[in-house]
This record gives structure tokens, sequence and C-alpha cells, in this order.
């Protein structure tokens, strides 16, 4: 029987939400966190580079570790690559998908809202997502990069400024109280729950902010259990991978240690 590896990739540290809600589910599991700096932000690269870019981290990561459940915690790399992943490898591998069904169910207003990048915000993956799950809903779609780096500063230990949160999600917000007012926000970037605290802050009004990491948790559940991988009765320590070993990614040591993960090497 398999012991359970556990890799996970993200193109920045938004993957430790996401890492941070299956670990609760999966304590037992080998955790492997990869994070390709390099090239970050993904949202800014064409679907080649992302391609690209993904298969070349995530390859590494698999054959250095032994990876047997990959998890790709980034929603502009889970819109373009995972075909050509679940092609390439003979792993079990989780993509990260918009809870827009979950947010479409729970609206008593008919208005949620889809806070994600530009690139996850404009994709046709997004489209179908919402005609599928969503027709009968207003969705008010608001992209942001700023945001994916006031998360990554948060980690760094930065002071980060409510201000500049408020002002990124102030089109979620722009028609104003009333009957049909907003009242869920989809977090469609893994970066978006490291501010979960400045985001209630900084609404004008409560809503419910959702995200993925508790599917992704429950389906890396799944299939831990269908393919009977075993976890560890004593896990070995979580590691983290970077594409460039800089002084802003061991800015993140202390970050990665508050979330269990003890080391921090070059990919």
């Amino acid at each position: 029987m398999q012991r359970l590896t556990i890799g996970i990739f993200d193109s920045g540290v938004g993957g430790l939400a996401v890492y941070r809600e299956v670990r609760a589910r999966l304590p037992g599991a080998e955790f492997v966190y990869c994070f390709d700096n390099l090239h970050f932000p993904y949202g800014s690269l064409s679907e080649d580079e992302v391609v690209l870019h993904t298969l070349a981290a995530v390859q590494s990561l698999v054959v250095r570790h032994q990876v047997n459940l990959l998890i790709i915690a980034c929603n502009t790399a889970s819109t373009i690559v995972l075909p050509q992943l679940r092609a390439l490898l003979a792993i079990p591998v989780i993509g990260v998908v918009p809870a827009i069904k979950p947010a479409a169910a729970l609206t008593k207003t008919g208005t949620i809202g889809l806070l994600a990048t530009h690139a996850t915000v404009a994709r046709r993956y997004s489209d179908e997502l919402i005609a599928q799950y969503a027709s009968g809903c207003q969705v008010v779609r608001v992209g942001s990069s700023a945001l994916v780096e006031l998360a990554e500063r948060k980690l760094r230990g930065a002071p980060l400024d409510l201000t500049k949160v408020r002002a990124e999600i102030a089109p979620l917000f722009a028609a104003g109280p009333g009957p049909q007012q907003l009242d869920c926000v989809v977090l469609g970037c893994t970066h978006f729950p490291l501010l979960a605290e400045e985001l209630v802050q900084a609404a004008p009004w409560p809503v419910q902010w959702l995200d993925s990491g508790t599917a992704i948790a429950g389906r890396s559940v799944q299939l831990a259990h269908k393919h009977e991988f075993a976890e560890y009765d004593v896990p070995p320590l979580a590691q983290a991978y970077c594409t460039r070993l800089d002084a802003t990614a061991q800015a993140l040591e202390p970050a990665l240690r508050a979330f269990g993960i003890m080391s921090l090497r070059e990919l």
C-alpha cells in the first residue's frame, strides 16, 4: 500500500489556504508545497507560458518526491493546464473550480460576485460555470491583481493598508444596498482567502465569502480512499519549494512555519 504524498502547486503562496484545508482532513499525509515565484503572477502570462511553466515545475515535483496525489491550487493554471496534466501523469490531479455553484445555491437576493484575477474573470471557463450553475443570477465580476500582491505582502509580514483592499472590492458593491444587493462573493483566486479578515472589514455590508478549499479537501479525501493510499502514523514534516530562492522568498519562511512547513528550498 502506497503512503500518501500530496503535492500542491501554485504560482504563489495562495495555495497555502488550500493546503491548510486539505491537511486538516488528511493529517497523516506527507505534504510538498511548490510555488513558481520566478514566473509569478500567472494571471499576466499567456496561456502557452502558463502551460510551459506549470508542466516544468509539476513534473519535477512529482518525480523528486514520488507524489501520488497532485493539487493545482491556482485558478489560472487549473483553467488551462489540467487536461495536459491528466494525460501526462499517472496519478490523480485535482484542480481549483471557482465556487459559482454553491454561491448560486446560497444567495437570497439573486446577486453574487466573482472576485478573481483579471484572467480568470475573463476566461471562457468562468463563462461556462456561470451559464451552467448561475444562469438565474446576476453575477458581478471583478478582477484584481493588487489583492494577489497584498496577500503575498501579508504573508511576508509587511503592513497591510485596508483602504487598498476596500478600493479593490468596491466595484462588487457599486450597485449599493437594496432588495437585490450582493450577498455572496466567490473568491476565485486561492490568494484571496488569506485576506479573509481584511475582506470582511472592508465590505460595506456583510456578505458570504466562498472559496474552494473545503471542496478540494473533500475531493482529496475521496481520491485518497479510492486509491487506497495509506497515511503515515507519524507523517514527515511538510516541505516547500520555490523556483527562485531569493530574499523575497526567504521572507516567507516565518509564514510557512506558521502553516507547519519547516523547510524552503529551490526546486
